[in-house]
């Protein structure tokens, strides 16, 4: 899906999920329902969405972002000692043309 750049979209719920991919560098996600299933969007620390992948279920969104290194924020309290929460709403990405797990080049 393509977002409007700097365009807000507003999620349904701010249970994020965290993945390290560099120094001082983390990638973002939360499931939003869509339709009859559900969608990850990836956005990066300011917030901005670069990439979505649909599923059919929950479980399965949770299980493929678990398989490829993401946590839950809430749940992982270490991290707020060091890794602030992006604030919302979200908004459209400059890089949305560099489907970075889309492609399945980073997604397993």
């Amino acid at each position: 899906m393509m977002y409007e750049d700097e365009a807000e979209i507003e999620t349904a719920n701010e249970d994020y999920w965290f993945k390290i991919v560099e120094f001082l560098q983390q990638n973002w996600a939360v499931i939003e329902p869509e339709g009859s299933g559900f969608k990850i969007l990836f956005f990066d620390d300011c917030s901005g969405i670069f990439d979505s992948i649909k599923f059919d279920s929950l479980e399965d969104a949770e299980t493929a972002l678990k398989r490829n290194g993401f946590g839950k924020y809430n749940e992982d309290q270490e991290a707020h000692d060091f890794i602030g929460k992006p604030k919302a709403p979200l908004r459209g990405g400059a890089h949305l043309i560099n489907s970075i797990y889309s492609s399945g080049r980073f997604w397993y």
